[in-house]
């Protein structure tokens, strides 16, 4: 069955002298392999186009649970500004990297959005690092580690709260609070707002760059306490980034 997807190519593998296996997130599959036969060779039309980050459009013979088999693709962005910026490919390789771990978990077609809306608007000039963070809050929920940013983790109340805990997974009211660490109630409401903001809609992001930076730390903090995920391109971009 012919078939024309949407999709960003997450990683690509050889196959024989001159043809690859690419692994693409696609809007209406999820992910898929597809094999380009000849894609390799200096005069084939899919050579460009079947790159590792690449987005576009694939015509593809599509097989259910198979190898699918491109026939050819159309670049629907080609992401130059994070392409010729060290930096911001260091983001997009975490987040590639990331997402590929999140789609084991959750909804294909949900994560598939978040990922593609995130890395354009860091290709935009929009702050790659609050950026990141949105879909690192975002992800939570598919990896199992969901923070409460609505009412108090242990009573349910959403009045009087005072801070948020590593170790409830949540916020604390005042009536609830045992000495936990205070944290900036101005951090537990930007990250309220990074639960549900849709970044398909972000015209304009304005917050305090020392607040980014904490609230980097605490997301950063809460990976690896919770997540069980240590990715070799997070270390490379905090390396870069710190």
């Amino acid at each position: 069955m012919i078939s024309k997807v949407e999709g960003f190519i997450m990683s690509e593998v050889p196959y024989g002298d001159t043809s690859k296996i690419i692994n693409v997130l696609t809007k209406e599959h999820g992910l898929i392999g597809i094999i380009c036969k000849g894609s390799k060779s200096l005069k084939s039309k899919n050579r460009a186009t079947t790159l590792r980050f690449t987005y576009a459009i694939f015509n593809i013979y599509y097989k259910e649970n198979k190898l699918s088999t491109l026939i050819d693709a159309e670049i629907i962005d080609n992401l130059i500004n994070i392409k010729n910026d060290i930096v911001l490919i260091s983001y997009l390789n975490y987040l590639t990297e990331l997402t590929n771990q999140v789609i084991k978990q959750g909804d294909e077609k949900e994560i598939y959005a978040i990922f593609i809306n995130a890395i354009l608007l860091i290709d935009k000039g929009f702050n790659p690092m609050v950026v990141t963070n949105i879909v690192e809050v975002k992800y939570l929920e598919y990896l199992g580690v969901f923070i409460n940013l609505d009412t108090c983790s242990k009573c349910g109340s959403n009045k009087d709260i005072v801070t948020i805990s590593f170790n409830d997974g949540g916020l604390i009211c005042k009536k609830c609070y045992q000495n936990e660490e205070i944290v900036d109630l101005k951090i537990v409401r930007i990250l309220r707002n990074y639960l549900y903001v849709d970044l398909e809609k972000i015209s304009k992001i304005d917050i305090d760059n020392n607040l980014v930076k904490k609230i980097n730390l605490f997301l950063d903090l809460y990976y690896e306490q919770y997540t069980g995920l240590y990715l070799q391109s997070k270390k490379f971009l905090k390396n870069m980034t710190d």
